[in-house]
């Protein structure tokens, strides 16, 4: 789950990481009395989506009067933000965030995130502070930094004090960022994260440590110990489709091929969308129904693929351990005849009950391909795109 910038502020003060003062407003008339309770002569007006490269796009402006932040904040309010993460579709701005001016001296990054191949907390960090880190890694990979956190010990202070001597830090900067590092990890590991990322994270003319931004994932299946922060959830943010999904306990992800995909099990939809790359299609999206679904389910998963007006064939693949190919069958035929399906389908079926399965699909009178073996499904359904197209 994300949460938005001034979410991911509130949340990581209370673990006593330094942020600049700030308020969330949802009009023009808000964001002029946020900037008037601050006080100053600078504030900095921010758009509050769910992406990056929001200075970019228009999202960020510093403004140095009061009818400024209105005006600024009027224009951004309902304005359609286009940046890198957003796609061409971009998201409508419903809130903006209003934040005190800050005395920049030097712009750096510190991430902390879980490093699955070590399975440690690891704090990630680079002199090259408003920069994607992706493109730092790529083009200058030696200026990024890389502290693995024990988990049998935790966060040390030394921990910190090589991150920030290796960030060219000195003074009483050192012992600030200390502070600072420390505190990150308390949140991160506190609210059950599994991303934090300050960029920039601004060292001031007064050698202070302060996150000028900050962006906050959290590990779903941890959420219920969360209820505070679950609350944060903004579903204007998300995906329509991807909401329905977690609704009915689907795990689907939307992309942007044309291929929809069904299948039962993480590793094995990972292994479709593969291989339907392999004879050059696209998959639309990542839908995996569960060990244990139901006819209702899987009725459920075909229409969420059909909703996509990108999907010119699907592909279901299911191999029948726990699930039952005779209900996938039946969820197929159902949903197929519901939605009057006008689309190429290919169903590969394996395991429990799969003659029965084929059977119920062979008498649907429906114009369904079965397919062998996985290789042959995603031949298949390629191929009766194209020809489609």
């Amino acid at each position: 789950m994300n949460i938005h910038e001034y979410q991911a502020k509130q949340l990581l003060a209370k673990f006593g990481v330094a942020v600049p003062r700030g308020g969330v407003a949802y009009t023009a008339q808000e964001a002029q009395s946020v900037a008037k309770d601050l006080g100053g002569s600078v504030w900095v007006v921010k758009a509050q989506i769910h992406a990056g490269g929001r200075g970019k796009g228009g999202g960020v402006k510093v403004v140095k009067s009061i009818e400024d932040v209105r005006s600024t904040a009027d224009q951004m309010l309902g304005m359609t933000l286009v940046t890198h993460q957003t796609g061409p579709e971009g998201k409508e701005v419903k809130r903006v965030y209003i934040e005190e001016g800050c005395d920049i001296a030097r712009e750096l990054y510190l991430g902390v995130l879980i490093d699955r191949v070590t399975s440690r907390v690891t704090f990630m960090a680079s002199t090259e502070g408003g920069m994607e880190i992706e493109e730092v890694a790529a083009k200058t990979p030696e200026k990024i930094l890389k502290v693995v956190i024990d988990p049998a010990t935790g966060i040390q202070p030394f921990h910190a004090r090589q991150l920030a001597f290796g960030l060219g830090l000195e003074g009483k900067q050192v012992g600030a960022a200390v502070k600072f590092m420390i505190a990150m990890y308390n949140a991160f590991t506190g609210l059950d994260a599994s991303l934090l990322e300050i960029n920039p994270l601004v060292i001031t003319g007064a050698g202070e440590v302060i996150a000028l931004d900050a962006k906050m994932n959290f590990d779903d299946n941890a959420l219920y110990r969360h209820k505070d922060v679950e609350a944060l959830r903004d579903e204007d943010e998300e995906d329509p489709t991807e909401l329905e999904a977690a609704r009915h306990d689907l795990n689907y992800i939307k992309l942007d091929g044309s291929i929809g995909c069904m299948v039962n099990g993480a590793g094995l939809a990972m292994a479709t969308m593969d291989i339907i790359k392999l004879y050059g299609g696209d998959p639309a999206n990542f839908l995996d129904v569960g060990g244990g679904a139901t006819k209702e389910r899987v009725t459920t998963a075909f229409k969420l693929i059909l909703s996509d007006p990108n999907v010119e064939g699907i592909l279901v693949n299911i191999f029948g351990g726990i699930m039952r190919c005779d209900v996938i069958a039946e969820g197929v035929v159902a949903a197929a005849r519901e939605v009057s399906l006008n689309v190429p389908l290919v169903v590969r079926l394996e395991g429990t009950n799969v003659e029965l399965g084929k059977k119920i699909l062979s008498e649907s009178g429906l114009p369904i391909v079965s397919a062998d073996n996985l290789a042959d499904a995603a031949e298949k359904v390629v191929k009766a795109v194209k020809e489609a197209a």
